[in-house]
């Protein structure tokens, strides 16, 4: 079945569709000899799909990947300052995975991997409102009207965030810090280290507990695990992927 060329490219774990489109702008995608335009379809079964010269091949078969990634480790299958990399802790798989999403250099915790295009384009836009559990140390006491403010939205150089689940999980003993744990359904970049600094509270340490009820669970900091069908089945199910 003949498909949009950015699909099956994403489909086949190459790229997200976003950078499908981006090669194909680029002139780098050729199907059957000729350059490739945005919404030309094609079928992996009968046509020769290239980028920049190399043949496209049928998908590997569907990996779906839960990481704890610990701090001090590029979300990036390479870096070009010789950082330590999430692909770097992922020994022993043999299929090429990619992260759904991303968190910091100096953010910890839950990281989804898969080669599935689809599902992780449909995960990280805005659209599906993929819920993203986390836990935050910030700088100074929060008050009543700070978690009011989060809760009604921030507005940031790229707009208003939407409404995030907010509550204090641990008081402190001093006036020096908080712990936070806030949920929220996008994913601007490095939206909720924004959404703090402009309240008054710089993160001082930020942790990923849990994406759409799917929680770490034991794993400990570098450790990752293949997702059960039935979690896979919920993700799918979450972002309208017919199962």
């Amino acid at each position: 079945m003949k498909e949009r060329i950015q699909k099956i490219l994403a489909n086949s774990g190459i790229c997200s569709r976003r950078k499908a489109e981006d090669l194909i702008r680029e002139g780098r995608v050729m199907v059957n000899g000729r350059v490739a335009e945005i919404g030309m379809k094609a079928d992996l079964e009968t046509d020769y799909i290239r980028i920049d010269g190399k043949l496209v091949l049928r998908p590997e078969p569907r990996k779906y990947i839960i990481m704890n990634k610990p701090r001090g480790v590029i979300t990036a299958l390479s870096d070009p300052e010789g950082r330590p990399t999430v692909k770097d802790l992922l020994k022993g798989l043999r299929v090429r995975v990619y992260p759904v999403g991303r968190l910091d250099f100096n953010s910890e915790g839950l990281l989804l991997l898969t080669n599935d295009g689809d599902l992780a384009n449909r995960i990280i836009h805005p659209r599906h409102k993929v819920p993203k559990k986390y836990l935050v140390k910030v700088k100074g006491r929060i008050s009543d009207e700070d978690i009011w403010r989060l809760r009604k939205g921030v507005m940031l150089e790229d707009g208003m965030t939407l409404p995030a689940k907010v509550r204090r999980v641990r008081m402190p003993r001093s006036v020096n810090n908080s712990w936070i744990e806030i949920t929220i359904r996008e994913g601007k970049k490095r939206q909720i280290r924004r959404m703090l600094e402009k309240i008054g509270h710089p993160v001082l340490k930020l942790k990923r507990t849990a994406i759409n009820g799917l929680k770490l669970s034991g794993l400990l900091p570098g450790q990752w695990r293949e997702l059960s069908p039935e979690e896979v089945k919920r993700l799918k199910e979450h972002v309208k992927i017919t199962v």
